[in-house]
């Protein structure tokens, strides 16, 4: 017989192994201090390997994880792995760069522990393709691919260019002050501040004050002179959230500034001059409004200069995918995740869904998510109690019941709504004829077997 045995490789030959390796790759021993470092870690980070070596890996890295949450450190104290985690390091030129890292034990031939050994990836090609993408549905912060929103961008730097008064209409939660942002962001004004105005959470005494200011002794607490919001948007512009829901009182003083482009602080007699841009944001039907007599024609008229309305989300469901994984992405960097995405199922409950609390419900939906989800997709039971009951069967959750009873009923009602023809039902349902029929079985429904 002939015996076989291993050959050993030798250093200079897992250095050039080492070196073929298109990823970063730098071992450590236990005071943390690196042994090793290929030529990929040399490109990636601009450190040489000269200067590597020897130094504490922190010192080399400078990455926003080595002070408080060393992968290397929690890897060689628990044993356990790190697979792809994203970070950012800053390189020797001062640029930040993300990578994504692995960690793993390192051994000696006796299996006993010597240090750890991390391997990372550059992902600035991954995250400028990303943006470029990105960046295709991107106005002044704005996400869409809608064609209705497009034409807002498409007019938008007009728009803040004129000066003009710009009326912004749209259900609450849909970006109007993000909107108002990008105008005054793109306007003359953007050196001056932007001040924000909500008109529906104050009571009338008290926004005539936050608007025009009030001098000493113009009531029993005013001790000193204040400066309301407009004085303090000099120069800029004010941004009048919710203005249908002004009193008519307050709506003749506000009629002024805009006509004569001058205020009154309250207790004063002598005005003001306002060198103010006005935006106005409602969620009322501000037409309506005046035919009924709430709220003042001759200010409509005034506001109503250029008038922008934002579609709600329901109306441009096609960027439910786009603000998914924006806020995802947003996610994951503030909370360390690593949440891929939505599960086919979400992602079509998502589509589903008519969001009447528009993005800023979409955003809370995605947060909520988070907190019930520890890694990979976001599935259907992560969401938001009340959606589930809405796209589950456009009933309520029975009390008591658990979610695999609540999808079996929803299941089996789709089946008879559509005289058991699972093709049928699957479209209903968001899902292919294959997954219906698999989660019949792992349900174990008894359902006829008439149809296709």
């Amino acid at each position: 017989m002939h015996s076989t045995h291993r050959q050993s490789i030798g250093p200079d030959e897992t250095d050039i192994i080492l070196d073929s390796i298109a990823d970063g790759v730098f071992t450590v021993n236990k005071d943390f201090l690196i042994t090793s470092f290929n030529q990929a870690a040399e490109e990636i980070t601009g450190v040489p390997q000269g200067e590597a070596l020897g130094r504490a890996c922190w010192e080399v890295f400078r990455a926003d994880i080595c002070e408080t949450d060393c992968a290397l450190k929690h890897t060689i104290k628990t044993g356990n792995q790190i697979i792809n985690r994203p970070i950012t390091i800053l390189r020797t030129d001062g640029k930040r760069i993300p990578i994504s890292i692995s960690s793993a034990l390192l051994r000696d031939r006796t299996g006993a522990i010597i240090g750890g050994v991390e391997t990372f990836r550059d992902l600035s090609v991954v995250e400028e393709l990303r943006k470029q993408v990105e960046g295709q549905y991107t106005f002044a912060d704005i996400l869409s691919r809608s064609h209705r929103m497009m034409d807002i961008f498409a007019i938008l730097p007009e728009v803040a260019e004129s000066d003009s008064t710009v009326l912004v209409e749209g259900e609450s939660g849909t970006g109007k002050e993000l909107l108002a942002r990008a105008i005054h962001d793109l306007s003359l004004r953007r050196k001056k501040p932007m001040v924000v105005v909500n008109c529906g959470a104050l009571p009338d005494t008290l926004l005539e004050s936050e608007l025009f200011g009030y001098k000493s002794g113009a009531f029993t607490d005013a001790k000193r002179d204040k400066p309301g919001r407009f004085a303090r948007a000099e120069g800029g512009t004010i941004f009048l959230d919710e203005i249908g829901d002004i009193s008519p009182a307050l709506q003749v003083r506000l009629l002024r500034v805009l006509q004569e482009r001058v205020y009154e602080p309250l207790g004063s007699t002598e005005p003001v001059k306002a060198d103010v841009r006005v935006v106005a944001a409602t969620y009322r039907d501000l037409d309506e409004e005046v035919k009924v007599g709430r709220f003042r024609q001759d200010l409509y008229f005034r506001i109503n200069v250029i008038r922008i309305l934002l579609p709600p989300l329901r109306e441009r469901k096609e960027d439910v995918p786009l603000l998914v994984q924006h806020f995802i992405d947003r996610m994951n960097r503030l909370r360390g995740k690593k949440i891929t995405g939505l599960s086919s199922d979400t992602l079509t409950a998502f589509m589903q869904y008519d969001w009447p609390g528009n993005i800023r419900e979409l955003e809370n939906a995605i947060e909520h998510a988070f907190v019930l989800c520890h890694g990979g997709q976001v599935e259907f039971h992560h969401l938001p109690r009340t959606l589930q009951e809405i796209v589950g069967g456009q009933k309520p959750f029975p009390h008591g019941k658990t979610l695999a009873e609540i999808e079996a009923r929803a299941i089996y009602e789709t089946l008879a709504r559509h005289n058991w023809k699972r093709l049928a039902a699957a479209r209903e349902l968001g899902i292919n004829k294959t997954t219906l029929w698999r989660k019949i079985k792992r349900l174990r429904l008894e359902v006829p077997h008439q149809g296709t």
